[in-house]
């Protein structure tokens, strides 16, 4: 433990250095997981084209910069705001807004020192106004998708990956690509804020009428593989190192579910839409922003697992409503690419501090 602690001391150490003398215009800060909001800070960077950039997870040794946090959990830790040195312009970003969140009681403080809020959706940015963000400080742009990486298999790519990851060629395959346990380990605890609950409840529901297998990856999925298990649903579960890695999975899906009651996105709206896998959705995060009940996708309420069920059922059946939303989800999702979502964040964000 102690050999662990000293490594990360001296990690921070060397990170605290490189900020002091790299001089950039821009620093990303990220939580430094390995995880969504890293993927975030390195796909928004490599994108732009005036602003120099550094991805760090560290804000010390930053001066006379842009400072954006890349999440609220790398400006608020511990109870404690994170502020930078009083020189640099600061931008945070929240996805969304939990309810009972104890950090929305420091917004107003925060909100003294912090220059321009950012968020992925409609529905946080009306959140963090009521919760006393100044309108005129927020700026919604989506999440990204690397559409060189995930984009529409040829039938003989699905057959590929499904004979490979040896999916019964009855199946259909329902995939879950996301983290919905608590903390990082096995996730035998349900983070009900995705749904994993209702995911259940939907997958047993379909079972009665179709043949299913489940295709998970993320991390900390042990409460709906014992779901699954004890419901006698066959699954296969893989966590990727590298983010990307998913797109192979999605090349053997019939159909993306989300049964999240929160989100700021979530990615796997757009991952779905650009490899061509019907999408059913709760009204969460970017969702309502992006998919129009039955043109590109499927809307639902929250926790409303007949509706989910009866939705996920017609994709499944794949009639001609499901090709058109097939379509029409590809060529939504050609404004998505992170080569496009940077340029948002150069000039709708980044670009104000320059006036």
């Amino acid at each position: 433990m102690n050999l662990l602690l000293n490594r990360r001391k001296i990690k921070t150490a060397v990170e605290i250095a490189i900020n002091k003398i790299s001089n950039k215009s821009l620093y990303y800060i990220i939580e430094g997981r390995n995880w969504s909001v890293d993927h975030d800070g390195y796909s928004i960077t490599a994108g732009l084209e005036y602003f120099s950039s550094r991805v760090t997870p560290t804000y010390r040794g930053i001066t006379d910069s842009i400072v954006h946090y890349g999440s609220i959990n790398t400006f608020i830790a511990d109870g404690q705001l994170q502020f930078p040195h009083k020189s640099n312009k600061v931008v945070v970003t929240w996805f969304h807004v939990s309810r009972g969140d104890k950090r929305t009681e420091l917004i107003s403080r925060a909100a003294k020192h912090v220059d321009l809020w950012h968020t992925s959706c409609n529905i946080t940015r009306d959140t963090l106004v009521k919760l006393g963000v100044p309108r005129e400080k927020t700026v919604v742009i989506p999440l990204g998708v690397s559409l060189n990486v995930f984009s529409m298999p040829t039938p003989h790519q699905k057959q590929s990956i499904r004979s490979k990851l040896q999916i019964p060629s009855e199946k259909l395959v329902i995939g879950s690509f996301q983290k919905d346990g608590n903390g990082w380990g096995e996730g035998l605890e349900p983070k009900l804020i995705k749904g994993p609950d209702v995911f259940c409840d939907v997958i047993e529901k379909l079972r009665r009428e179709f043949e299913l297998f489940v295709l998970l990856t993320g991390p900390a999925r042990g409460y709906v593989k014992k779901r699954l298990e004890e419901a006698d649903i066959p699954y296969l579960h893989h966590f990727f190192d590298n983010s990307d890695d998913v797109a192979e999975y999605y090349k053997a899906l019939d159909l993306y579910i989300v049964t999240s009651r929160q989100e700021g996105g979530p990615k796997s709206i757009l991952e779905s839409l650009a490899t061509g896998v019907p999408l059913v959705s709760t009204r969460v995060g970017m969702a309502p922003d992006m998919i129009t009940d039955g043109e590109n996708g499927f809307l639902c309420s929250i926790d409303n697992v007949d509706e989910i069920a009866r939705k996920a059922a017609i994709a499944l059946d794949k009639g001609a409503e499901v090709k058109k939303a097939i379509g029409n989800g590809l060529t939504l999702v050609r404004d998505y690419d992170w080569s496009c979502i940077a340029r948002q964040y150069e000039n709708n964000l980044y670009r104000r501090f320059l006036a």
